[in-house]
């Protein structure tokens, strides 16, 4: 199985499987083919903005339900702009560093949005850990099982999966304590 198909399966539908309704979705940053094959999976309730440049000043205020932001550089003017963008029930999911490689960085990035964010939660998979950071829905409370049982062609994702991505041993869920907002 494929990075990158694990990779794309698990940045759209985790997001996408946790909102009731992500109707207008935002996918910045790099991207290839297997994220667009994905994204195409929730075609029938989504419409998908694709750009590799992230510049938010062309988007409207509350214009957005998901963002997949597929950026390193993440700063405060960012998530300043993500949440500007999202509508009030919206969500944002980006890439960040694995507890063991760089704790720090990951505990900033939970700091960074959480200041602006009810839910923020990391979630890992193969040696990709990103962030979920939601102004309403719970990533595990909120999962629409209807929606997630029923992809089609999935090499990785499903319900379980989605869950489980969530789960972390006992000195990283007690040192996140306080940091991750579930």
């Amino acid at each position: 199985m494929e990075n990158s198909k694990i990779f794309a399966e698990m940045i759209i539908h985790i997001p996408l499987c946790t909102h009731i309704c992500s109707s207008d979705v935002l996918v910045l940053g790099k991207f290839n083919e297997d994220l667009k094959l994905e994204c195409k999976k929730h075609d029938k309730e989504s419409k998908f903005v694709f750009e590799t440049e992230v510049d938010f000043e062309k988007f409207e205020n509350k214009s957005f339900d998901t963002i997949i932001l597929n950026e390193e550089n993440i700063d405060f003017k960012v998530v300043s702009n993500v949440f500007r963008v999202l509508k009030d029930d919206g969500l944002v999911v980006f890439t960040t560093s694995s507890y063991f490689k760089d704790s720090e960085k990951l505990k900033n990035d939970l700091e960074l949005f959480g200041d602006k964010f009810w839910i923020v939660m990391p979630y890992s998979f193969g040696h990709t850990t990103c962030i979920i950071a939601s102004r309403k829905y719970h990533p595990t409370a909120d999962l629409n099982l209807q929606r997630a049982d029923f992809l089609e062609d999935m090499d990785y994702y499903s319900a379980e999966i989605h869950n489980a991505s969530f789960v972390f041993p006992a000195l990283i869920h007690k040192s996140l304590t306080g940091i991750a907002k579930r």
